[in-house]
């Protein structure tokens, strides 16, 4: 895999979670982000955490673990 493969992923799907990269390309999720924090520091892409609980009940409980999403930016926003 290649950053212009990792670049052509997220940007036909436009926000994809670490877990779904790492699935798709068969690589470990650490060696990802190396390569997602090189399209960082270049202003392509942004990353986010999504709790993924819609529940006020819980402090962070493991049925609702946090997710790291990566979003590709459009050319206009970079």
């Amino acid at each position: 895999m290649t950053l212009s493969d990792l670049k052509g992923y997220l940007a036909e799907r436009k926000i994809a979670p670490l877990q779904d990269i790492a699935l798709h390309f068969d690589s470990d999720p650490d060696a990802l982000r190396g390569m997602l924090e090189h399209w960082i520091r270049k202003g392509r892409v942004r990353r986010h955490q999504d709790s993924g609980c819609q529940s006020e009940c819980c402090g962070g409980c493991s049925a609702h673990d946090s997710r790291e999403l990566y979003e590709w930016l459009d050319e206009a926003a970079a």
